[in-house]
């Protein structure tokens, strides 16, 4: 048996390969669609039969559960269900294969979903049947079998040309189409994949940030953030527009457009959060080459704890019960968001966020490592061992940015040499 090595320009491929692999990124488009008025009415169609569908698909799974002693009906054979449903009900034979397939698949996974939550001894969930406000969207899951581009407007299968407002040109391999109803209207988003990237120029500098309330972020540097509160901003008119939609009749046309002009200011609030959250992504992806982040839950840390029996017949609340006050501070934020935008804008950009364990990053003294133990109130941290005197928050983030130096090995003060490891 003869064996063949690799020669040289072959191996020179296969690296090339792999690094033009590595220069791209899987990135989706979003882009408001305007479609007629018929064409709106065709899509609403669609949106209502796939919600159906979706229902009675749970229902039969949930009888099949019960019937079956634990045996449940699986998506292959619900999806081979769906030749005889187009054959007997012609609205549904009006709809692409391909988005009835999703429908079933979107079902199986929130019920994966469940299995492993229950696995895992988290709170279950199980799936719930889809009310009329709580399915917004379809998907093609093939590009180019059902939905495609022709000159700059969205072909869709028995449905037609919609006109797009495109704001950028779409780059890489088009994967798949999903169409979205929004409190302003339609939007089509297209997921891509091979997108090129474009590096930002290194810059060769690397810090820790902390995400806090009383700023939206500082820097190891010091460079502060501030918070926009945008919901804060907006709590007054979303209050009014809410009251206007609870004073009228319940099913009447003048609640129904109540509720959309509610559902545009809730909208408007998380555009501007977005917005924002965007901006300063890229603001810092430009500066650092290196971002270090801690890998928190804002889930738990809004998450209000069960009351203590206090012993006199009475409950009292531990001291992370305080921060149930801080809900909608800590939601008006939207760290977890941020966060996701930080670390994708980051690749995109050919720089780097890492994550690092949070614990006691507040508590820890930046300059000598000894832990200072204070209250949330405690904005400003004074260390009982070395004397050194810093903004609570700012302590933090150059604690965020030792702990991720550290693990690189790269650390960057004495006293980082000396700390005892805190679960890295």
């Amino acid at each position: 048996m003869e064996h063949h090595q690799p020669t040289a320009s072959a191996s020179n491929a296969a690296r090339e390969a792999g690094a033009s692999a590595a220069l791209t990124v899987r990135k989706a488009y979003k882009e408001k669609l305007r479609p007629t008025p018929a064409q709106e009415q065709a899509l609403e169609e669609v949106l209502w039969r796939c919600r159906t569908l979706y229902n009675v698909a749970l229902e039969q799974r949930i009888t099949w559960w019960r019937r079956g002693q634990g045996v449940s009906a699986t998506c292959f054979q619900q999806e081979a269900e769906l030749k005889t449903i187009r054959e007997v009900f012609p609205e549904y034979a009006a709809i692409h294969s391909h988005v009835l397939q999703d429908v079933l698949a979107r079902l199986d996974k929130t019920y994966q979903a469940f299995f492993r939550r229950v696995a895992a001894g988290e709170k279950p969930g199980f799936p719930r049947y889809q009310g009329r406000n709580r399915y917004h969207s379809v998907t093609y899951k093939e590009y180019g079998n059902g939905a495609r581009l022709d000159n700059g407007f969205l072909v869709l299968s028995k449905i037609g040309r919609i006109a797009i407002r495109w704001s950028r040109p779409v780059e890489g391999s088009i994967k798949t189409v999903t169409v979205s109803h929004e409190a302003d209207g339609w939007y089509v988003s297209f997921s891509c994949a091979e997108v090129p990237l474009r590096p930002f120029p290194p810059t060769g500098q690397e810090t820790g940030i902390d995400v806090g309330l009383k700023v939206f972020l500082i820097t190891a540097g010091g460079d502060v953030v501030d918070n926009p509160r945008h919901y804060r901003k907006g709590e007054k008119a979303l209050k009014k527009a809410q009251k206007r939609v609870s004073r009228r009749k319940k099913g009447s046309n003048r609640r129904k457009k109540a509720a959309q002009l509610c559902a545009k200011k809730h909208q408007h609030v998380r555009q501007q959060r977005q917005d924002f959250h965007h901006k300063t992504a890229l603001a810092l992806v430009r500066r650092y080459d290196m971002i270090y982040v801690e890998a928190i839950q804002p889930a738990n840390l809004s998450r209000r704890p069960a009351p203590v029996p206090d012993g006199n017949g009475g409950y009292e609340h531990n001291g992370a019960s305080r921060k149930a006050s801080l809900n909608k501070s800590i939601h008006d934020a939207g760290w977890s968001q941020f966060l996701s935008i930080l670390a994708y804008t980051a690749a995109c950009a050919g720089k780097r966020v890492e994550a690092v364990n949070p614990a006691s990053t507040s508590q820890d003294c930046s300059g000598c490592g000894a832990r200072v133990q204070k209250s949330l109130s405690v904005r400003t941290h004074v260390c009982t061992n070395c004397g050194f005197i810093l903004d609570r928050d700012e302590n933090a983030a150059l604690n965020i940015q030792w702990r991720g130096q550290r693990l690189r090995g790269v650390p960057a003060v004495a006293g980082a040499l000396h700390r005892e490891p805190v679960g890295l």
